[in-house]
């Protein structure tokens, strides 16, 4: 019985007591933009200003034809689907470079060309509402 077995006892005794840790299910959104503002922001300010949401004269979600699965961007027009928007709106966010995420520069005048028109410019009201989100 020499070191080998003494070492392999010791292990023995040892291991049993080492405790096992559950990460849990990986998140759905892992890898997906983020910004440091959060939900919380999107729900209080992106979401109401921003997408216009239940507001069927202006907005994002105001016409069947403009936001849905065939046309990108599939918003939920139903007030409260807060989360399925925030998820939806993630795939047009640029974590990185918050000011060529897609979600700002479709609506901008003169940036990336909107079938709805031109929403708002550069240093307006929701432009600076949508980089608060980032924490700009």
């Amino acid at each position: 019985m020499g070191p080998r077995w003494a070492t392999v006892a010791l292990l023995a005794l040892v291991l049993p007591g080492c405790p096992t840790v559950d990460l849990g299910d990986t998140p759905p959104d892992i890898g997906a933009c983020n910004p440091p503002e959060g939900v919380d922001y999107f729900i209080a300010k992106i979401e109401p200003v921003y997408l216009k949401i239940g507001d069927t004269t202006n907005g994002c979600a105001r016409n069947s034809m403009c936001h849905d699965q065939a046309h990108g961007l599939a918003l939920s027009r139903t007030v409260g689907d807060d989360m399925l928007n925030y998820r939806v709106s993630q795939d047009y966010l640029n974590c990185g470079q918050p000011k060529a995420s897609e979600l700002l520069t479709r609506p901008l005048a003169g940036i990336d060309g909107h079938g709805g028109g031109d929403l708002f410019a550069t240093g307006s009201t929701e432009y600076t509402t949508f980089l608060g989100w980032f924490d700009q």
